[in-house]
Parts: structure tokens; C-alpha cells; sequence
């Protein structure tokens, strides 16, 4: 009987001590991560003070709300669909009325009865379109982050979409990549204040996508970008892992569409001390 009451009494000890180590344990992680949380904070907070500081002495105004939160991700890589042809332009069967594909609300039902495949995978792109040219731009999304230089061209006509032109890319998997922490949003914007933009100067959009260099290939990596556009219509594309900045695009000029026929040049990256391009 003794026996039986110590046994039962070393089982309660033992219950109670892998309880209590649990506890400790459990305290420890969270700590751990309350630390972790509080230093992150700390450095965003820091660097949007800094940021603040470089538009204030540039008298640069930034009309769009910047993400805050530590971002990770991960190259991929696109083949474009060699059935579409990015080039070529396509007249609809039947029209779409603006009102409906661009009004407020406009519903995703009406993209996916369109004559233009997968039309219901791409977005709306304010930045690329071209309300003087008739030229609305939808991107193509990824894991809701639009791929920036794959895109459908819409050209209206008295207030219909008649024709087209499209690009279209499927992500391949089993292509293993590793996560990798983003710069911030704040840093992006910091080194182009710093570096590339004229005093004066208005940012008006910053967003989050995959961009890649276009050349003759089915299959091309698209890595993680900022893109910048500012009022004078220059779009930057700044690298989210390493903060490499390429020459601007104008947005009043077509990015290369789709692949890259053979004897163009990709853009080259910009330089710090070429500021013509940014004279308003």
C-alpha cells in the first residue's frame, strides 16, 4: 500500500514539474518575441523619422500611406503562355461598357464573361493607364500582388473596350526559393529622396509587386519591387532586397510588354547623379 502512495505521489511531482517547466518555457518564448515585436518597432520608427526628415528638406510631398510591417519574400519565376501573343491587338466580340469594368464597383463577373482569358486574374492599374490615350491597364496578380509587367491593354471607343492586347504568365512551382526579409517601404522611398528626386517633387503612389528585367525568354525570374511613381510621370522600380534602383520609366510611354524581342536592350539601372530625368 505504501508503495502504491509514493508511486502516485512521484507521478503528481513529476506532472507538477513538467507543468512547471512548460510555464517557463512559455514565458520565454513570449518574451523573446515581445523583444523581437518591440525592436521592430523601434527600428520602422526610427527609419520613418528619418524619411520625414529627407522630404521636410526637400520640400518633396509623399500622398500615399506607407506600409509599416516587416515583409518576406521570395523570387519567382514566370513562362509566359505562348498563345497569347503580347503584341498583337485583339478586337473583342463583344464590347464592354466602360461604366461597368471601371465605375465604382465594378464586379468581377463582368471580367470573367469577357471575350479575354483569365481576365478575372488581373487588376485594375491606375499608374499605367492612360485616361488621354484610352488606354486602361490591368496587371496580372500573384498571391494578390500584381506582377507589374504583365498586363492587359484595354483601348476604348465612345465609351466602350473594343480591343485588346495581353500578356499572360503562369507561376512555375517546384522552382524552390528561400524568404527573404524586404527593405522597408520607407527605406525605398528614402534613397530615391536622397539620391534621385528633384526638390518639389510629389510621390504619389508606392506599391508592392514583382517586376522583372524583359528579355527574349518564355521563362523569366521576377523579383520582389517598390515601384515609385511621381507626379511629373516617372515610374522608379526599386529592388526590395537589396535597394537597387533602375532608371525611371516615363508614364506617359509604354513599359516593355510581354517579352522582348531580340535586339532591344532591358533598362539600365539608374545612377544617383542623373537627375535630368527627373526636371520637371
Amino acid at each position: 500500500m505504501g508503495e502504491i502512495m509514493n508511486w502516485s505521489r512521484a507521478k503528481t511531482i513529476l506532472i507538477c514539474s513538467f507543468l512547471l517547466l512548460n510555464m517557463i518555457l512559455g514565458f520565454q518564448l513570449w518574451s523573446t518575441n515581445r523583444s523581437n515585436q518591440i525592436e521592430v518597432s523601434l527600428d520602422t520608427s526610427g527609419t520613418v523619422e528619418e524619411l520625414n526628415r529627407a522630404l521636410r528638406n526637400k520640400n518633396i510631398r509623399l500622398m500615399d500611406e506607407l506600409p509599416t510591417d516587416i515583409v518576406k519574400m521570395k523570387v519567382i519565376t514566370v513562362k509566359y503562355d505562348d498563345s497569347i501573343k503580347p503584341g498583337e491587338e485583339k478586337p473583342l466580340k463583344t464590347p464592354i461598357n466602360m461604366s461597368n469594368l471601371l465605375g465604382k464597383g465594378a464586379s468581377k463577373e463582368v471580367q470573367a464573361q469577357s471575350d479575354i482569358p483569365n481576365f478575372s486574374l488581373y487588376q485594375l492599374d491606375s499608374t499605367q493607364s492612360k485616361d488621354g490615350k484610352r488606354v486602361y491597364v490591368f496587371t496580372q496578380l500573384y498571391d494578390k500582388l500584381p506582377l507589374f509587367d504583365v498586363k492587359v491593354e484595354l483601348n476604348e471607343k465612345n465609351g466602350e473596350i473594343t480591343s485588346y492586347r495581353q500578356a499572360y504568365v503562369e507561376v512555375e512551382s517546384g522552382v524552390e526559393q528561400t524568404e527573404t526579409k524586404l527593405i522597408p517601404a520607407q527605406l525605398a522611398v528614402r534613397s530615391l529622396v536622397d539620391n534621385y528626386l528633384s526638390e518639389g517633387s510629389i510621390i504619389t503612389e508606392v506599391r508592392l509587386g514583382y517586376h522583372g528585367q524583359p528579355y527574349n525568354s518564355q521563362t523569366q525570374p521576377m523579383f520582389p519591387h517598390w515601384r515609385i511613381t511621381i507626379d511629373n510621370g516617372d515610374i522608379y522600380y526599386v529592388q526590395a532586397f537589396n535597394g537597387a534602383v533602375e532608371s525611371p520609366q516615363k508614364g506617359s510611354e509604354l513599359a516593355p510588354f510581354g517579352t522582348q524581342p531580340e535586339g532591344e536592350k532591358a533598362p539600365s539601372t539608374a545612377k544617383p547623379d542623373d537627375k535630368s530625368k527627373d526636371k520637371k
